[in-house]
């Protein structure tokens, strides 16, 4: 512990906050995979789970998955009437700072009505965020100090999705890319420092073009091109970094009401995504053709992974996510490359496990929705579980909320609650 303390200290210079090896500085990790760079964790937990570091209280509603950098916890919440972003002390959980966006967005619907489900961005001495509304804005990381705010409802004509903006913006370069959802904006990409417009991704069919949904972008690279990837309301798209030109899309691996919530995954020159509610999930193949144009080409397209809001991880060429929407779901695990069933929990009954996953150290940590975090060996050819253990302190809604893992510690978020469990194997 003194030797991890001391580290922090020497990482944090004049200006800029470096980033530890195993930070996870923004939503799914350091590259968006749900994968965290931490070795030398736990095996297995103890009886009861591993031991509580620290936990925070009073957080405010929400299932916005903390962020850790440079010895810092970033978070968003609703406390009150406000909707606030927050900072606490890495070792300990001290609040640091709270900074309000401005008046908490009231949703219509009750479902996710809490507060926000964005993962702040760091970057730097910056970090980014997406409020509810659709307001994104950049702060200062050492006191939460509101550098500059875009509402991309006013500057960009933004759909505002049933269930509110929920996506976590891709800080790439120097752009901050997000999704307002409008036909001639439906990425855009904003300077980091200024907040000004870089670009403006227009869709093909202009009104009749598809709306945000609740995925996060991800940045990709196909023969020496730059492809930022995103799941919109009925389709999954690619535009070039460059400057925001609409180069692919794939409908079928988004559902028939938008409800589209999970991360592309990218790999080996291809693209998978799912969606939940009778959708499915498909990947496909994205190579140049002789004019220099991407094209994207179906692999395959399967309903064995309906994967809802939980995200997918790829693991020595397969895949594991959670299988299924409201009417339950569970473990499931794919080959990436073909889409073959491996395993799949719901042929075993277990139809109301659904939850999401993290991976570190060779292991995936999957928490269900009811609170119940699992810890387990990947593995093609069968479901291993190591050990599991049950939540303390559980609210009366749902556990949506990602687990994260950053510098041997395990993030556990339950609303108003953070819990900080030790899970380095000294």
């Amino acid at each position: 512990m003194c030797g991890r303390s001391t580290a922090i200290a020497l990482v944090v210079v004049a200006t800029t906050s470096v980033l530890l090896a195993a930070d996870w500085p923004q939503w799914r990790g350091p590259n968006r995979d749900g994968k965290s760079q931490d070795t030398g964790l736990l095996r297995q937990w103890p009886e009861g789970g591993p031991v509580l570091a620290w936990r925070a209280d009073n957080l405010g509603g929400g299932y916005s998955a903390p962020a850790v950098a440079g010895g810092r916890v970033f978070g968003m919440s609703n406390r009150g009437n406000q909707e606030v972003v927050w900072a606490l002390s890495e070792k300990d959980g001290t609040p640091l700072w709270v900074t309000a966006l401005g008046p908490a967005f009231k949703q219509v619907s009750s479902q996710g009505a809490e507060g926000p489900a964005c993962t702040p961005t760091v970057d730097g001495d910056r970090l980014y965020v997406e409020g509810l509304a659709g307001n994104v804005a950049c702060l200062q990381v050492q006191d939460g100090k509101i550098i500059w705010q875009v509402q991309m409802t006013e500057q960009f004509g933004a759909r505002r999705p049933m269930w509110s903006f929920r996506e976590s913006p891709l800080v790439d370069g120097d752009k901050v890319v997000c999704t307002p959802g409008s036909p001639d904006a439906m990425l855009v990409a904003l300077d980091k420092m200024t907040g000004k417009t870089i670009w403006k991704t227009q869709m093909p069919g202009g009104s009749d073009g598809p709306g945000a949904a609740y995925a996060s972008p991800i940045a990709i690279e196909i023969e020496g091109q730059r492809l930022y990837v995103q799941l919109t309301a009925n389709t999954l798209i690619g535009v070039a970094a460059s400057d925001g030109r609409f180069l692919w899309r794939y409908d079928r691996p988004a559902n028939r009401n938008g409800t589209n919530c999970a991360t592309p995954v990218f790999h080996d020159g291809a693209v998978f995504a799912s969606s939940a509610y009778g959708a499915g999930g498909g990947a496909v193949r994205l190579t140049k053709d002789p004019n220099g144009l991407i094209q994207a080409k179906e692999v395959y397209f399967t309903r064995a992974m309906q994967n809802h809001h939980g995200g997918m991880i790829l693991v020595d060429g397969y895949l594991y996510g959670a299988s299924g929407g409201n009417e339950g779901g569970a473990l499931v695990c794919l080959e990436f490359g073909t889409g073959k069933v491996m395993w799949d929990l719901r042929s075993q009954g277990q139809r109301r496990a659904k939850g999401s996953l993290a991976y570190a150290d060779g292991l995936l940590y999957y928490r269900m929705e009811d609170g119940t975090l699992v810890l387990i060996r990947p593995n093609p050819k069968q479901y291993t579980e190591i050990n599991r253990f049950q939540q303390p302190n559980r609210t009366n809604v749902a556990a949506w909320t990602h687990p994260v893992i950053a510098n041997g510690r395990l993030y556990v978020r339950d609303q108003g609650l953070l819990l900080c469990y030790n899970i380095k194997a000294d």
